[in-house]
């Protein structure tokens, strides 16, 4: 793995007070009368000191004292928010860890009520303790807590700790990947990568390269990856355990960098492009992930991989495409590329009849527009949408569904093709356009014409940090709704 991750996690019913640590971790909540305490026993000397000591409470802010006769050297104490939710637990736990990188031992010392809480403080600890180091040269990147302890009352039931440690190595793949250069991660590596991710899991892996491609008829990703030199992927992730009943297939954009192709985009916009496969990367992690835990859902990950390049050889604008499956597209603007590959994935997952499609890819910066930096933009066919914004929410996961405006399909018409990819000079709802295109590819019922049931998740504003860290989020890409697919598919699995 090019990144590094906390070493060790696990729980304690020893006093806080005596664990040998580095720091001791309690909370402050902020109320209308000030910041309050929320420590197990024994840090009570600190309840009227935190407004004088800077503790205010609020999400984010960590102050640090000496540890005043406890094992700990240091206690640091995190900011809660109003309320000690699950949620904000999680959030607060997660940006201690993040903020006490270079630290060897950390403790928490929360008063923790139920399981739900401790699995809450151990999984913010450990999708915050990461760090990306693989291509610094000189400098060096401070390494993150090593290793976290979660003083709990009683042990929690079953592997918390455990479960903590998969789920956060499942996001932490998709940061390894995203932060990675795209000098180094192009399609061919990024397939070799998705094979070696799933080494040793029941999960069997097929990879069509561009002969293949071709020879199947991925016209979408061909089209894409034709001006670059080096050629597409398809990867697709099988895992089936035994006794399942139920079949989500997952639906990645990989484009490994997006100049815009002809269509260029100027430079500034092009910044940041290696982070515009990280719908395939979510995917996968959320293989991963699943496999390890033994979810008991049927998924299939599909990830489209391009490198989107202006060449000789590349697409031109007014080039019609002809996707898997028979469908055609005018392509009318290049830099629309992440559609096009979708295109392939949706129609080669819905010919498997699941029980439900996803699709995740970081597809247009309207959706960063409308939505800001942190919010996922979901759309649907059915319910199911509403079903993985509630999934997302119980997770900590910002998801906001947008409509599928039925006026906004004619924008996607052409004279000469199935169907254009864009409008030149139609800016309004640009996300909704996008969603309009993807749902074209869906497929119906064998028995109706009812369409399969499928969810888009836009992850093109949350799925990389540009800014300061928050909560157990750091710079670079994040790995958001890797922990919401997952929760999707355990549900699933109990359907």
């Amino acid at each position: 793995m090019a990144g590094m991750s906390v070493e060790t996690l696990d729980f304690s019913t020893a006093n806080p007070l005596t664990i040998d640590a580095d720091v001791v971790i309690v909370g402050a909540v902020s109320t209308s009368d000030g910041p309050r305490l929320h420590a197990a026993a024994g840090f009570e000397w600190l309840g009227d000191a935190l407004a004088g000591i800077g503790a205010s409470g609020a999400p984010d802010r960590l102050v640090r004292v000496p540890g005043n006769g406890s094992a700990a050297p240091v206690v640091a104490i995190v900011g809660i928010g109003d309320a000690a939710t699950v949620e904000a637990l999680r959030y607060a736990a997660g940006s201690a860890v993040r903020q006490l990188a270079g630290t060897g031992r950390v403790v928490f010392a929360f008063p923790l009520e139920d399981d739900a809480a401790a699995a809450a403080v151990a999984e913010g600890a450990a999708l915050a303790g990461y760090a990306f180091s693989a291509e610094k040269g000189v400098s060096s990147v401070p390494e993150p807590v090593r290793s976290v302890t979660v003083a709990v009352p009683s042990a929690p039931a079953g592997d918390v700790a455990e479960r903590a440690q998969v789920v956060a190595e499942a996001v932490h793949l998709v940061r390894d990947l995203g932060n990675t250069s795209a000098s180094l991660l192009y399609p061919e590596e990024m397939a070799n990568r998705a094979r070696a991710a799933v080494e040793g899991l029941p999960v069997t892996t097929t990879v069509w390269d561009e002969n293949a491609l071709e020879r199947d008829g991925f016209g979408g990703i061909l089209g894409v990856g034709r001006g670059s030199v080096r050629a597409p992927r398809l990867v697709k992730l099988e895992y089936s355990p035994e006794g399942a009943t139920r079949h989500i297939s997952l639906v990645g954009k990989g484009i490994t960098f997006d100049t815009g192709g002809l269509s260029l985009k100027p430079a500034g916009s092009m910044v940041g492009m290696k982070y515009d496969m990280l719908g395939a990367a979510t995917v996968l992690a959320a293989v991963v992930g699943a496999a390890r835990l033994g979810v008991p859902t049927r998924l299939t990950a599909w990830l489209c991989i391009a490198e989107n390049m202006p060449s000789g050889s590349a697409t031109r604008p007014g080039d019609v495409l002809t996707m898997h499956g028979g469908r055609t597209v005018e392509v009318l603007n290049t830099d629309a590329e992440g559609r096009l590959v979708m295109a392939d994935g949706l129609v080669a997952a819905s010919a498997e009849q699941p029980d439900l499609i996803l699709d995740v890819a970081t597809l247009t910066g309207a959706a960063t527009i409308a939505l800001g930096k942190r919010y996922t933009g979901v759309m649907g066919n059915d319910e199911t949408a509403d079903t993985v914004v509630s999934l997302a929410d119980a997770q900590g996961e910002p998801f906001w569904r947008m409509p599928l405006a039925p006026e906004l399909r004619a924008v996607l018409d052409s004279d000469v093709a199935d169907i254009a990819n864009a409008k030149i000079g139609h800016r309004e709802g640009g996300m909704l356009i996008a969603g309009h295109f993807l749902n074209e590819f869906i497929g119906t019922r064998p028995d109706s014409a009812e369409s399969i049931p499928w969810v888009h998740l836009d992850i093109a504003g949350p799925g990389d940090n540009g800014e300061a860290g928050y909560g157990f989020t750091g710079k670079g890409a994040t790995g958001v709704a890797v922990r919401t697919l997952l929760s999707l598919a355990e549900q699933y699995g109990r359907a």
